[in-house]
């Protein structure tokens, strides 16, 4: 389902806005030094039941669809919230997506009440330290016995980790073929087990109030029943998931380059150096409004992805460069208003720091500006694969 009246896009971005900006800057600042995950703002928006803003109706959802999810994480990342907020949001959104698409009924019923809810918190687990963006080289393994599986491995840069209660997990059923490299994966709905997973907290750059962590799985045991969709056919399911993750990390992207413009903007218009505030000068100015209309643009890639996710159009080529625009001129923004405020950008008390250290991520994850040029080349131009 999406909404195609502005209004009620507009009556989202209302609603969340000021549901967003209740946690102010300080609130954001003291979780971020003191490595604290968000919990209240977490609470709050299961309150209002935006957790389960992609989940049907009838699993206790409200069915929304892209559009309407992505003007959501879009208001939070730009309230100040960043990606601590974003994240904190966007894995009870996007993750579920593939036990929703291709879950049994059974599971759905299990499942999806409790993501909705906030009662459960899921972590995704692809990504390894070994294969970097090529998934088709996992090597955690899942192994069958009876009545489930039994999962060993390693998984890195996990999301949700410390407090998850259970983790989608990606793992080879059958070995990895040059025909099919991207058959023979499986995804399992598991449990965080900590007797048979231990998880370390990677120190990170930003985002410092939701953990990353590396995960060690051994002898992890799966029912045949937290099979998600079919043995072997767990990568394609993974794609339901990505389209839409891209084209909201664009929006992201836009909502903390939009928060470090305005704070840049009152600077500038603050802030006085030789009699003159310092956004009467062309070379403060300019950068700034150049970035105002990178930020325009790349919004309306996004949101043009969006609609054709939501009318089941093909949008591949179109989430690759929502991704690709919103990382680049979100990140060109926190870049320029570091700038404007001059050696004061390093104080954390004017919080462009923080976000210009979130924002950067976004041009790494969920996949590399390198790996969409090269998506591009390939699916759009119709240049020789790189990779």
């Amino acid at each position: 389902m999406s909404a195609t009246d502005e209004g009620d896009l507009e009556l989202i971005r209302k609603t969340v806005r000021e549901l967003s900006r209740k946690y102010d800057w300080e609130y954001w600042r003291e979780k971020d030094k003191k490595h604290e995950y968000p919990w209240e703002f977490v609470k709050a928006f299961a309150d209002g039941g935006w957790l389960g803003a992609m989940i049907p109706e009838e699993y206790g959802g409200i069915g929304l669809g892209l559009t309407e999810a992505g003007v959501m994480m879009q208001e939070i990342a730009g309230s100040g919230a960043g990606m601590s907020g974003g994240s904190a949001i966007h894995f009870y959104v996007f993750p579920p997506a593939p036990i929703v698409r291709h879950g049994s009924e059974e599971m759905k019923q299990r499942v999806l009440p409790k993501i909705a809810s906030g009662e459960l918190l899921m972590a995704f687990g692809v990504t390894e330290p070994t294969a970097g963006v090529d998934t088709s080289r996992i090597t955690t393994k899942a192994t069958k016995i009876d009545g489930g599986w039994v999962i060993n491995g390693q998984k890195v840069w996990i999301t949700n980790a410390q407090n998850a209660h259970k983790i989608l997990l990606l793992a080879r059923t059958s070995p990895r073929t040059e025909e099919k490299p991207l058959h023979g994966m499986t995804l399992f709905y598991a449990d965080m087990d900590r007797s048979k997973i231990t998880i370390r907290e990677i120190d990170k750059l930003g985002r410092a109030a939701i953990d990353s962590n590396e995960l060690f799985i051994d002898g992890l045991e799966v029912a045949d029943a937290d099979v998600v969709g079919e043995v072997d056919k767990g990568f394609y399911y993974l794609v339901d998931g990505l389209n839409p993750e891209r084209t909201v990390v664009g929006l992201e992207g836009v909502g903390l380059g939009r928060a470090a413009l305005d704070l840049a903007s009152q600077y500038a218009k603050d802030r006085r150096v030789f009699d003159r505030p310092i956004g009467q000068n062309q070379a403060v100015a300019h950068p700034l409004a150049d970035s105002w209309i990178r930020l325009e643009a790349a919004e309306m890639v996004a949101m043009n992805a969006a609609r054709l996710f939501d009318e089941n159009k093909a949008c591949g080529p179109e989430s690759a460069a929502a991704k690709f625009l919103g990382a680049e001129a979100g990140f060109e923004a926190c870049d320029r208003a570091l700038s404007t405020f001059g050696g004061y950008a390093y104080a954390k008390e004017y919080h462009v720091e923080r976000l210009w250290r979130e924002v950067r991520l976004l041009r790494n994850a969920p996949f590399s500006q390198e790996m969409v040029l090269n998506y591009v080349s390939n699916q759009v131009l119709k240049l020789p694969r790189a990779y």
